[in-house]
């Protein structure tokens, strides 16, 4: 009887288990980067050009890749089908202040879903599917964005244009395709367009070729155009209302960035020729679109065509030469309208799988002329085009048509 009553328990125990509810798998990953550099940049100045250019030597946080932290995580909800979230925030290691004011993940903030078979849907504030599908052939991955991102990154290939109240869906892979879209809510009263972006593109990923075409548009809030309002979707200060938080201000672009819209086409794509070299290419379109309080007339356009050549040398080095051309092919009747030459060198050291040491150079010549920044209420006067590297010299770029910068600096991941 005690043998059966031992058994009869055994039983109902293993019935009691088997009954209990299977709770999915989550995981939650904290992760970060911490890049430290030192500088030198031949020549400094202002948007304003009010400073003498002098040449500078400083401390630059995040030149490879941009100090952060953040978390990262997916709940697996059955059949595929998982919840996932990112947090990520940005901060300068030298200073400790935050990337961007008043918003602590504003690197990256979104939660959605995702399946093998369905695709990809994500909602807050993320990158565009511009960004997203031209990104594997953007400069910034060998040159880094610091450096390498085309003149001012006009054309957005690096990672400084990240949208508020996005949504994106991004589809699985087929046979090498992936196509994305993206749309960013602005929250104006009356209006579902007035500070909205959207974007979309498609990807061909098979072997050793790659290739994506894509196309953003960037609203101003501010209807006619003017200052960037914290309404509009791709500022980086909410709280701005002097349009500080606007991306992508540089001596390139500063005399069109009251515009009312701004329009992206890029076509981009590479090559694996073996383990140890690749190439990418890009071809970029911009346009800067007039409305009535923008203190420009005529649509500006400007073009980008450019090249990046990698080459790992063996497991710890790598190395990375680029070229690219910046000319606008529409200057609000300038004649002589402004063109950038850029040339930019890598070299990457492996300590570790998560640590390295890294060095660039940059030189850039500017030809031509373009808009001053933006003053009063009369059209914009025209400038000499100045020099202005990457998009890391923006709010101080060279004084002179002619630029030289050079970085030294760590890299640790986690």
């Amino acid at each position: 009887m005690k043998r059966y009553n031992k058994t009869k328990a055994a039983v109902i125990a293993g019935a009691a288990l088997t009954a209990a509810p299977v709770f999915a798998q989550s995981s939650v990953t904290l992760y970060g980067i911490v890049d430290d550099s030192v500088v030198y940049q031949s020549s400094q100045t202002n948007l304003n050009k009010t400073n003498p250019g002098r040449s500078n030597v400083k401390m630059a946080s995040g030149i490879w890749a941009g100090s952060r932290f953040g978390l990262k995580g997916a709940e697996d909800l059955g059949g595929g089908s998982k919840a996932i979230f990112q947090l990520e925030s940005g901060f300068d290691i030298n200073s400790g202040q935050a990337q961007f004011s008043n918003a602590l993940f504003a690197r990256q903030a979104w939660v959605g879903l995702t399946n093998p078979a369905y695709g990809t849907f994500t909602a807050g504030r993320q990158y565009t599917s511009y960004y997203t599908l031209l990104s594997p052939y953007s400069p910034t991955n060998w040159l880094t964005g610091f450096f390498g991102a085309h003149p001012g990154d006009l054309d957005g290939l690096d990672t400084i244009y990240r949208a508020n109240n996005s949504v994106v869906y991004t589809s699985p892979k087929l046979y090498g395709l992936t196509v994305s879209g993206s749309y960013s809510f602005a929250g104006v009263p009356g209006s579902v367009y007035q500070g909205s972006t959207w974007s979309a593109g498609a990807q061909y990923a098979q072997g050793p070729i790659g290739l994506a075409v894509a196309f953003s548009r960037i609203n101003n809030a501010a209807n006619g155009g003017g200052i960037y309002s914290g309404s509009s979707t791709t500022i980086n200060d909410t709280t701005s209302t002097t349009g500080g938080g606007q991306p992508g201000v540089s001596a390139i672009t500063n005399g069109y960035q009251r515009a009312q819209a701004q329009q992206r086409f890029a076509v981009g794509g590479g090559y694996t020729f073996n383990s140890s070299w690749d190439i990418t290419a890009t071809y970029t379109n911009v346009q800067y679109i007039p409305g009535i309080s923008s203190l420009f007339t005529n649509e500006a356009v400007f073009n980008t065509a450019g090249t990046v050549v990698h080459w790992k040398a063996s497991p710890v080095w790598d190395f990375g030469a680029g070229y690219s051309y910046t000319w606008a092919s529409k200057a609000n009747g300038i004649n002589d309208a402004a063109s950038y030459h850029q040339f930019n060198l890598s070299q990457y050291y492996s300590l570790s799988k998560r640590t390295g040491l890294y060095a660039l150079e940059a030189f850039q010549r500017a030809n031509g002329n373009t808009l001053a920044t933006p003053s009063g209420t009369g059209v914009n006067r025209q400038t000499a085009a100045n020099a202005s590297i990457g998009d890391g010299f923006q709010s101080a770029p060279s004084a002179s048509r002619s630029m030289f910068a050079a970085g030294v600096g760590i890299i640790h991941r986690f």
